[in-house]
């Protein structure tokens, strides 16, 4: 049986399903219709495949003519029906793992997809998860729902775990150009897996489990989420020390060796490194221990947002303004430069902070028009504002949150009173300097 798969994969005949049309699912397709497949595009939400049937891309980094091709050139068959999964030969699952109320896993939208899998799953797929989460989630979340059809993982059908490296709006990493490392419930399950990558991806790593691939993407995030930790820390204590963090970092990574350079920001925000470092403590606790130095990354980088509104409020007090009442603009809703993805975003945050203390709030974002609704907080209906000089001039402070490439700081420098810059984004402004302030 899986002598037909393995044909299918080398003559890119196999039929490749994504399950989950986002910021990952996307780019996947991209990266495997370029490769010369054909591509179901499985997903719940009705809209988004409704704009794909029509061509319209809601994903910046993915155009609308990409789009477009692929529905004219009927390389991609998008679909809300699940009982269609049948009719892929591969399925890659790239639905959300966030967490729930109490911080802890929500892995209803993989479970939640394995059952429809499970309804329709035929002799000879193979399975593969994407999505970000604990190591054993596919062999002990996953596996079990999938065998409920009747069939034998590893004998009927097949099973892996591939760690989504999605690095959005970074255009030196696209999909395909990021290695897949590629973990399988048995070797012929990997193999597989690994024969299918490595027709879109540029390298394959294979490993000798799934929980290997799956610990994997925890350490790369976690690794992120506490060396930033350690750099929004150390910017709370150099600003008191009037030492400019982002300098000492610039001079740090001069050494060649022994140092990566990590940069504060005003919080953690996208989809993983919020999200897997308590994955981590939660799997931990699971087993009986704590991991003490992973909870307090994430107690510094939660407390950022707090601290960046507490610095406003100094700065508009030194100039004798309260923040209720002061005209604040917040520049970036985005999670990170050039992206229109808001997932967890610091923003939200810091816009909750200045609208509870009576801030007259207006945003900028040239990539998010509109303020989408957002899981864990209260958004208002609001639309991105333009940066007229009439506009910059009537507000107290500009609030730089997200340091997007379009933002012309010198022009905005030029015409406001106060910026209070938290990703050091005015480092070139050479005019209008006494105006600036870090956070």
């Amino acid at each position: 049986m899986s002598n037909g798969l393995a044909e299918k994969i080398r003559d890119k005949t196999a039929m490749v399903g994504i399950i989950g049309l986002g910021y990952v699912g996307l780019p996947l397709i991209n990266a495997f219709v370029k490769a010369g497949f054909t591509c179901m595009g499985f997903d719940v939400d009705q809209t988004k495949v409704d704009r794909l049937l029509a061509g319209e891309s809601y994903i910046k980094h993915i155009p609308s003519e990409t789009v477009a091709g692929w529905i004219n050139g009927k390389h991609v068959f998008p679909t809300a029906d699940m009982s269609r999964l049948s009719e892929a030969d591969a399925l890659l699952i790239c639905v959300p793992t966030p967490l729930n109320d109490s911080r802890d896993p929500d892995l209803s939208y993989v479970s939640g997809t394995a059952e429809a899998i499970a309804k329709v799953l035929r002799p000879g797929q193979l399975v593969v998860l994407e999505s970000t989460t604990y190591p054993t989630t596919t062999r002990d979340v996953l596996l079990p729902i999938l065998e409920s059809s009747g069939l034998k993982a590893g004998r009927d059908f097949y099973l892996a775990y591939s760690p989504e490296r999605e690095d959005p709006g970074n255009p030196d990493y696209s999909a395909a150009g990021i290695p897949k490392v590629v973990g399988g419930i048995d070797e012929t399950s990997s193999q597989l897996a690994a024969d299918l990558y490595s027709h879109s991806i540029v390298k394959v790593i294979p490993v000798s489990s799934l929980e290997v691939a799956e610990a994997c993407k925890i350490l790369e995030n976690t690794y992120r989420a506490v060396n930033i930790a350690l750099v929004n820390e150390l910017k709370t204590l150099f600003d008191r020390m009037n030492i400019d963090v982002w300098e000492v970092v610039d001079a740090a990574k001069t050494k060649p060796f022994g140092f990566q350079a990590f940069y504060p920001g005003p919080g953690l925000g996208g989809h993983c490194i919020p999200i897997d470092p308590f994955y981590l403590t939660w799997l931990a606790r699971r087993q009986g221990m704590s991991t003490r130095f992973i909870e307090l990354a994430g107690e510094v980088n939660s407390r950022m947002p707090e601290y960046v509104i507490t610095r406003l409020g100094e700065f508009l007090n030194d100039i004798g303004k309260p923040i209720r009442g002061s005209k604040v603009c917040l520049l970036g809703m985005a999670y990170k430069k050039d992206v229109d993805d808001p997932r967890e975003s610091p923003s939200f945050e810091l816009m909750e902070l200045l609208l509870a203390r009576g801030a007259d709030l207006t945003y900028n974002d040239p990539h998010i028009p509109s303020l989408p609704k957002m899981r864990h907080h209260n958004v208002p209906e609001m639309s991105s504002q333009e940066l007229t000089v009439e506009f910059l001039q009537a507000q107290d402070c500009v609030l730089i949150a997200t340091d997007h490439t379009a933002y012309d700081c010198d022009f905005i420098v030029e015409h406001s009173s106060l910026i209070v810059d938290t990703r050091n984004a005015t480092k070139n402004v050479t005019s209008g300097r006494e105006k600036i302030r870090k956070a």
